[in-house]
């Protein structure tokens, strides 16, 4: 009877390891289309023999363990290129927003009313006394400053939709890292007590990649399932099961919002992910666009109301300030503004007679002349214009290598993680085979134990 119900046991055993291989072949199918799952696989162990005199029994088996199957140096690698992936999808996504306010085809830019403003005194040489010229001539003026100030507007709401990216982006990153310090302490506390804890890894696996798509960040492994997470400067997020949230408050010069971690402003230090490609546009680029137009806008100002001044007006009196004199260069595009708004005080005169073109001729001439770091205002222009495609063009062309790399990778973790149909179908075959075996072997030896039981009644 001791032998049978040695047996019995061995076959029970094989049983219940059959079936929890059958159980994770099944999720492994399950899981087939899941994004970034780790295909699993049943680790099998001889049980412990047993010696009676000079024989050993085999005990049979038991299922170990549940291992993910996953290299962990390539997931780092595809961890790094997310980040990149994810700088450069927010840079790129901004930067497409405000390379539109630059679209001269579209006549969305400052080129246009550039053009029409010098056309105007241009125009108005031609017959210097005639009001409607003139009048033409205040609207192109007052259509150039409204373009200034609507350019200047629209990078500004950007600038704020940025500054919202980065505050919701925070708050992202927070969930995530709080999650994931969760987990932390749910497979630390299974792997120390020698269960499987191989769902939950790959639960933390994809926070981990929602994460990285977010910010620079460095994984570090703590031992026992744990994973200690920090920026790429060493600002601590996770740290075992303790999660270390993100602050943010507003500068009160700029009224930009700034990130702290333990009272520490690390703004400047993120480096890649989503929030350091809105951070590069929200404090690189808008800035120094909104600095070149209002070097433009005061330049342009400054070079036609010292012409202006220099003429007569339709009365023979000498010309004033034609734009509102900017205080500086900070802000002179966001407040051009016409200083006048009669026609009879434009200065086209260079003599204080009606008839005279002079000065309306030397004010049109401003359009060729070298007014900003040597340029003409509408080469300068273009040079911005031209700087914003490069820019959009560069970070396009790192994003398609970027991607590509990442999708080479992420092809190489599916060809070692992915599911494979084929290969869990004929797992699938094997385990129910063995399972099936087992349970012959156990029905057997019920079988012989009931023949003993009814022979020992005989």
């Amino acid at each position: 009877m001791g032998t049978l119900s040695g047996i019995l046991n061995i076959a029970l055993g094989a049983m219940n390891a059959e079936q929890g291989a059958l159980s994770v072949t099944a999720n492994n199918i399950a899981n087939v289309n899941t994004p970034g799952y780790a295909r699993q696989i049943p680790v099998f162990e001889e049980n412990p023999a047993l010696l009676q005199g000079p024989l050993t029994w085999g005990t049979g088996v038991s299922l170990a363990r549940i291992e993910s199957i996953r290299d962990s140096v390539l997931e780092i690698r595809i961890h790094q290129e997310s980040q990149d992936s994810g700088r450069l999808d927010a840079f790129l996504n901004a930067m497409n927003q405000i390379q539109a306010l630059f679209n001269e085809p579209a006549g969305t830019g400052l080129s246009g009313p550039l053009t029409s403003f010098f056309n105007a005194w241009q125009q108005l040489a031609s017959d210097p006394a005639n009001l409607s010229l003139r009048q033409n001539l205040l609207t192109a003026a007052q259509n150039l400053a409204s373009a200034f100030r609507q350019t200047i507007t629209a990078l500004d709401t950007e600038q704020h939709n940025l500054d919202l990216g980065v505050q919701q982006s925070v708050a992202t990153i927070n969930r995530l890292t709080a999650e994931i310090a969760n987990l932390n302490g749910q497979i630390r506390a299974l792997t120390g007590a020698g269960q499987d804890a191989s769902s939950l890894v790959a639960q933390r696996d994809a926070l981990l990649g929602q994460l990285s798509a977010l910010v620079d960040v460095q994984f570090i492994d703590s031992g026992n399932g744990g994973l200690t997470l920090t920026t790429a400067n060493g600002t601590p997020l996770v740290l075992d099961h303790q999660s270390f949230a993100l602050e943010t408050a507003s500068d009160p010069l700029t009224g930009l919002t700034h990130i702290f971690a333990q009272g520490n402003d690390i703004t400047a230090q993120i480096r890649s992910g989503q929030l350091a490609g809105l951070l590069a546009v929200r404090d690189g680029e808008i800035p120094a666009l909104q600095g070149q137009l209002d070097t433009l806008a005061a330049a342009l100002a400054n070079a036609v109301n010292a012409q202006h001044q220099a003429g007569y007006d339709l009365n023979g009196n000498p010309g004033g300030n034609f734009f509102t004199p900017p205080a500086g260069s900070t802000g002179a595009a966001a407040n051009l503004s016409v200083a006048i708004s009669d026609p009879a005080l434009i200065a086209a005169s260079a003599d204080g007679t009606p008839g005279n073109n002079g000065n309306a001729n030397a004010i049109a001439a401003l359009a060729n002349s070298a007014l900003i770091a040597g340029q003409s205002p509408a080469t300068f222009y273009a040079g911005v214009v031209f700087g914003v495609g490069n820019t959009v063009a560069n970070a396009s062309a790192q994003k398609d290598a970027t991607d590509l790399v990442l999708q080479q990778l992420n092809t190489q973790r599916g060809a070692l993680s992915g599911v494979s149909l084929d290969e869990e179908a004929a797992s699938l075959l094997r385990f129910e085979q063995a399972y099936n075996a087992a349970a012959r072997v156990a029905t057997t030896i019920v079988d012989l134990t009931a023949a003993a039981i009814q022979l020992g009644k005989d």
